[in-house]
Formats: structure tokens, C-alpha cells, sequence
């Protein structure tokens, strides 16, 4: 990791931004699905969460390879474990580990499968995530080191997982502290920037009226205005594309469904959904860039 923890400028370029939002994730497969069939190859990824996740695989693997390896992911028995585990089981590891419902061992043979022991300093395409530093509550990007340990942190959702050490410091989430990464990628210097979140920031919340609501609400108030506080504040000149989901993705907001898990059988039908709205998508806007 790096000590200080400062932006490296890449000026120009191509960045994808890929979102945290859990099983929902999967629309992200479509999204880059899109992406490489209309030719786009990104200079940089900037990953949260399962952005991170779908990031990784994105910034290491040729183009053809990518989806196919994104599609058995999202179908393997660890992934399916981690998103659908029983009541009971899950009672069960919360009161061995007395901090998470899950193990992450699910996720790190899952995503072992593709990152194995492939190191940031390796990878084809640039790629940086984000977690949250529990020591000092700070927002960590992770440039430089074993990308799996970085990945599994930036996943580390409170309460479901539990934090990851690495390097001496522990993490939860990027979630918690940078959702929709934009302003990274433009940090970084990309001038044309392709965002791929799960839906749902632009839905309008309600108030509380249960307390376990109030987190809830307090969490998405935080993301919410940190991502557009950052589409505001692009500066002329960067291109920001915001990939649809096609109606993919989170469903319109409500804490009882936030507090729900949801199967990972939907994910192909959420993949070819987001995969199709963004074809359309791109069709119309790569064209508009081609005719400028």
C-alpha cells in the first residue's frame, strides 16, 4: 500500500467506475459486456465494494476473456453461498465470530479463481479500490500490492463480512466512505469516464419510522451526496457517461427490502437486461462522439 496514500496523475485516458451494491453487482457484467463489444478499453478502473470485484477482473484479463470469467463467477456455489446463505446458518457465524453473518472465505475461492496471486503492479490495465480504514476512519485506495487482499477489503460489508487486515490495518467497505468513485477516476486525470453503478441514487428517499431504518436512510443519504457531489463537480472537459441498467438494478428504495437478501438466480436475467440498456446506450452517444 501506499503510506501517503496520494493520487498518481495519468492525464488523459479512459476510466470505468464501478460501483458498490452487492448482489445487484451483476448488472456491472452487462455494463462491461456492452463496453467491449462497442470497442471501449479503459486506461484505468476505479472499483468499490463488488465494483471492486468486477473491476479486478476488468483491469486483468484480455477483452474476450473478461465476461465469460465475470458470468462464472457470478454463478459459482461460493458466490451463491455468500448472498443466500439460511437464517440459521448465518445466526450461527455471527455468534462464532461475534462481528459478521459470513465467512469471507466464500468470496476469496471465488474471486481466487481469477485474481490468484496477481499483484496491482502486474496488471495489463491500471486499476485502484477503495475501502474503509478502520484505524483512522480514512478513505484507502488500494494501488499496489496482492489485489485479492485489496478486493476482499473494499467488499468487507459490516455485519455480513468481517474486516480485512491487511498490512498491519483493518477494513470495512469502500461503500462506507465512497460508494461511486467518479471523482477518483477524475483525480487520476481521465478525461472520458464510463460510470457503472447498481441504480437507485436517484430514487427519493423517506423519512425513518422504524429504528432500524435509521442507519439505513443515514447510509444512503452519505453515498448519495458524495456521487453527486462528484458528477457536479467534473470539470469541463471530462466526459461522463453514466451507463443505465435497463431497470436491472436496485429496485425503487425501501429499508425492508434493504434489509432482505436476494438470490443470485436473477443475476444472468439482470445481466442481460443492463447488458441490452446499454447497448442502446452506447449506440446512440458513441455515435454522437464519432460524429463531433
Amino acid at each position: 500500500m501506499n503510506g501517503e496514500n496520494r493520487p498518481v496523475s495519468t492525464r488523459g485516458g479512459t476510466a470505468v467506475v464501478l460501483g458498490g451494491g452487492g448482489v445487484l453487482g451483476a448488472v456491472q457484467v452487462g455494463m462491461i459486456r456492452a463496453l467491449i463489444e462497442f470497442g471501449v478499453r479503459p486506461d484505468l478502473v476505479v472499483g468499490t465494494s463488488v465494483g471492486a470485484l468486477n473491476g479486478a477482473v476488468l483491469a486483468a484479463l484480455p477483452p474476450d476473456e473478461v465476461v465469460g470469467r465475470l458470468d462464472a463467477l457470478w454463478s459459482s456455489a461460493q458466490t451463491r453461498s455468500l448472498f443466500a446463505a439460511g437464517t440459521l446458518r448465518r445466526l450461527r457465524t455471527l455468534a462464532h465470530s461475534g462481528v459478521a453473518a459470513h465467512s469471507s472465505q466464500p468470496l476469496r475461492q471465488a474471486a481466487g479463481t481469477v485474481l490468484g496471486a496477481v499483484r496491482f503492479e502486474d496488471l495489463p490495465v491500471r486499476f485502484t479500490c477503495c475501502a474503509a480504514r478502520i484505524e483512522d476512519a480514512s478513505e484507502h485506495w488500494f494501488d499496489h500490492g496482492p489485489v485479492l487482499d485489496a478486493v476482499l477489503a473494499s467488499a468487507a460489508v459490516p455485519g455480513l463480512l468481517p474486516p480485512v487486515q491487511v498490512e498491519g490495518h483493518h477494513f470495512y467497505d469502500g461503500g462506507l466512505v465512497n460508494s461511486i468513485p467518479l471523482g477518483r477516476a477524475v483525480e487520476l486525470g481521465a478525461e472520458r469516464v464510463f460510470v457503472l453503478h447498481v441504480g437507485r441514487v436517484d430514487q427519493p428517499l423517506r423519512p425513518p419510522q422504524r429504528p432500524w431504518e435509521v442507519g439505513l436512510v443515514a447510509f444512503e443519504i452519505a453515498r448519495r451526496h458524495r456521487y453527486r457531489r462528484d458528477l457536479a463537480a467534473v470539470p469541463k472537459g471530462v466526459e461522463v457517461h453514466v451507463l443505465p441498467t435497463g431497470g436491472a438494478g436496485a429496485p425503487r428504495w425501501d429499508s425492508r427490502d434493504a434489509l432482505r437478501y436476494r438470490p443470485t438466480t436473477a443475476a444472468t436475467d439482470r445481466i442481460g437486461i443492463a447488458y441490452q440498456a446499454s447497448r442502446d446506450y452506447l449506440r446512440t452517444h458513441l455515435a454522437d462522439e464519432d460524429r463531433r
